[in-house]
């Protein structure tokens, strides 16, 4: 399969965030989620905050017919070369297939001089972790839950109290 990593177009977002839904709340259900099923796992105000964040750049992957099969959302800051990886997702029904590892590693080369990447996963989302840590190297860092709340976001473990489980931070130094 031949793949392609473009920047995600205005006339993309509506399938865009369709897909990463779907990705994320099928990831959610098929995984060791134990929460309330009928809740939307990404809710739309969070794709837009991420989109509309300084640095933000969204990309899609595409086969050669110009399938959209994954894409993600990199926040990118020029001046520290600290980036982060709000979102990456493969499109439900092709996982498994390497479009994942492509469009992170396509990712690193379109940002060379990053210094270091971050990124977040819920703690149950097994699949992510794997992904993160053995595929593309990250470290873990942390893991916020309300005794350890992510100081970039307290209101998730305040708004959610004893139902946040919780979400593991990584990292990943680039030399």
């Amino acid at each position: 399969m031949s793949l392609r990593l473009l920047h995600v177009e205005e006339t993309d977002l509506l399938q865009f965030k369709t897909d990463m839904q779907e990705a994320f709340q099928l990831g959610a259900m098929e995984g060791d989620y134990d929460g309330d099923t009928d809740v939307q796992i990404l809710p739309d105000e969070d794709i837009e905050r991420s989109l509309h964040t300084e640095g933000a750049a969204a990309y899609k992957a595409v086969d050669e017919d110009g399938n959209m099969l994954g894409g993600a959302i990199v926040v990118i800051n020029e001046v520290t070369g600290e980036n982060h990886l709000d979102f990456l997702y493969v499109k439900h029904g092709v996982q498994s297939k390497g479009i994942g590892r492509f469009i992170w590693f396509e990712l690193e080369k379109l940002y060379p001089k990053t210094k270091v990447w971050r990124t977040y996963t819920p703690y149950f989302e097994k699949r992510n972790i794997h992904f993160y840590v053995n595929v593309c190297r990250f470290h873990i860092v942390d893991y916020y839950n309300p005794r350890h709340p992510d100081p970039a976001f307290p209101e998730d473990a305040e708004n959610e109290g004893d139902d946040f489980d919780g979400m593991f931070g990584f990292e990943k130094r680039c030399f």
